[in-house]
């Protein structure tokens, strides 16, 4: 698999997000307090609220609009919610951050 560099850990704030633009749309790259990196579609599946603006907990993420929890693992909607969102493969090599090419990342 091949690897894109999209920055460092630092540039995201623990518990906060920062978003890449591909051909898909955007992608929400997320810091957990306890630094896990994740990414997913920036899009909650209910209404397309922008979960890079949601708030991290554990290792999910709550859409600020109705307040869906979707895992940042899986990418599921949590509780009594359905459906879900594209997780994308991440890599962390020292503080630098790697997202799979194949998630067509724009290059800067």
């Amino acid at each position: 698999m091949q690897w894109i560099s999209i920055g460092e850990i630092s540039d995201i704030p623990q518990r906060g997000a920062r978003c890449i633009d591909t051909p898909q749309g955007k992608v929400a790259v997320f810091r957990t307090g306890d630094d896990r990196i994740f990414a997913i579609d920036d899009r909650c599946p209910h209404k397309g609220g922008p979960l890079s603006q949601g708030i991290v907990h554990g290792a999910s993420v709550t859409c600020p609009l109705h307040n869906w929890v979707i895992s940042l693992e899986t990418g599921k909607a949590q509780g009594a919610d359905e459906g879900c969102v594209r997780t994308i493969p991440l890599r962390v090599e020292g503080s630098t951050i790697y997202i799979a090419a194949n998630a067509n990342v724009k290059a800067a």
